[in-house]
């Protein structure tokens, strides 16, 4: 309600002067009505919010056409998205992408941090606006960011990377390309040429505001005359990959200031659904995608994709051949760095089936003489060449 009173219900209509519900606890019971006109939102169960009445000044869209791109991050809130989180930006991958910084979103679960990440834009001389969080009359609301021939007003908000609070300083379009100052901006120079140099915009200061809001608490910034200029200009919503983008953050729970505390793992990406990177620029892995070092395949581990097995082992030849207990040693450390079940000939399974390219089902079902080195699925093997070291063993296999 728009006097903060909170009604747990059932909504049976909403209509166009009043909203029909029956009480949560009594949901058989009589339905109740109130205005519309005191409402202020719905939240439903799975997190779809419905703004009836907005609180003056707590959403307002700048320029009349721009759209948002998540819809829960419509709602005003009373409670001030986290500090902006310092981080590196990845390096540009595609030339004429242009970077898109990261932002606090609101959804049902709360604030979540949106990676910053190059985007391409809708059309070429398009630049970004980010968006912005304003503090008005109690309520903290989002103005969504839009493309346009020039930027606009984003609340005087320190993005950077070019986005200090005014402009942006990472680039600029000239003859239908865009250049990159890479005194600002970080690109891969193998495949982005056109850059230029210009150091006048950088400004050796420490940032002590570091504040993700304009208002009371936070930055402090008026639109210039230019900006509200800009502000009546044609704009275009995000893309849809810039909202897929969205979704995909706000669908990861581990973006969220209730799992990270403010400090995302996460805070950049160098183009949407591309490589994740940590604050300190770091390659982060995908929770879904789980890689291992290349490190950790250099002691005989098996490397496993689908049913085909892999194993990387130092010279088993010479070692079979001249030291024949000590291979017996290295296929149980074997075992146990894979934790495997503890049987001697389960190494030599595995290089077999690497060999004759058989299924993992039937070399498990294989038994073969330790040391055997002919590919065969035969249970015994009785004529083998064996060194001499081992071939006492082998006698008495034919025993």
């Amino acid at each position: 309600m728009l006097n903060d009173d909170v009604i747990k219900a059932k909504v049976e209509e909403v209509g166009v002067h009043t909203i029909k519900y029956r009480k949560e606890d009594n949901l058989d019971g009589p339905i109740y009505d109130v205005p519309k006109s005191d409402v202020f939102m719905i939240i439903y169960n799975n997190g779809t919010r419905d703004v009836i009445n907005p609180p003056q000044g707590g959403n307002v869209q700048q320029g009349g056409d721009v759209q948002q791109g998540d819809a829960t991050a419509d709602v005003p809130i009373k409670v001030a998205p986290p500090e902006m989180p310092v981080y590196d930006q990845p390096a540009c991958p595609v030339e004429g992408y242009i970077w898109t910084p990261g932002y606090w979103a609101f959804g049902p679960g709360g604030y979540y941090w949106v990676p910053g990440v190059w985007v391409s834009p809708p059309q070429t001389g398009y630049l970004w606006t980010p968006g912005y969080w304003g503090f008005e009359n109690g309520y903290f609301g989002w103005h969504e960011g839009y493309w346009g021939e020039h930027i606009g007003y984003y609340g005087g908000v320190n993005y950077g990377y070019g986005y200090g609070g005014r402009g942006y300083e990472g680039g600029r379009w000239e003859g239908g390309a865009f250049r990159y100052n890479t005194a600002v901006s970080r690109v891969d120079v193998t495949v982005v040429h056109t850059t230029y140099v210009d150091n006048t915009v950088v400004r050796n200061t420490t940032v002590e505001n570091r504040s993700s809001f304009n208002g009371e608490g936070g930055v402090k910034a008026e639109p210039t005359a230019t900006e509200r200029q800009v502000m009546n200009e044609k704009h275009v919503k995000p893309t849809t990959e810039q909202q897929t983008h969205i979704i995909t953050a706000k669908n990861d729970k581990s973006q969220y200031v209730s799992a990270n505390h403010g400090k995302p793992a996460v805070t950049a990406m160098n183009k949407p659904n591309g490589t994740h990177f940590s604050p300190e620029g770091k390659h982060v892995t995908n929770a879904n995608n789980t890689n291992h070092p290349a490190t950790e395949n250099k002691t005989g581990t098996e490397t496993k994709t689908g049913t085909e097995t892999k194993t990387a082992q130092p010279k088993p030849t010479e070692q079979h051949t001249t030291q024949p207990v000590q291979s017996h040693s290295q296929e149980s450390t074997q075992q146990q760095h894979t934790n495997q079940p503890a049987q001697s000939n389960s190494q030599q399974s595995t290089q077999q089936q690497h060999s004759t390219q058989s299924s993992p089902q039937q070399h498990q079902q294989t038994t073969t003489p330790k040391n055997n080195k002919t590919n065969t699925a035969k249970p015994v093997q009785k004529t083998t060449q064996k060194p001499a070291p081992v071939k006492k063993e082998e006698n008495t296999e034919k025993k």
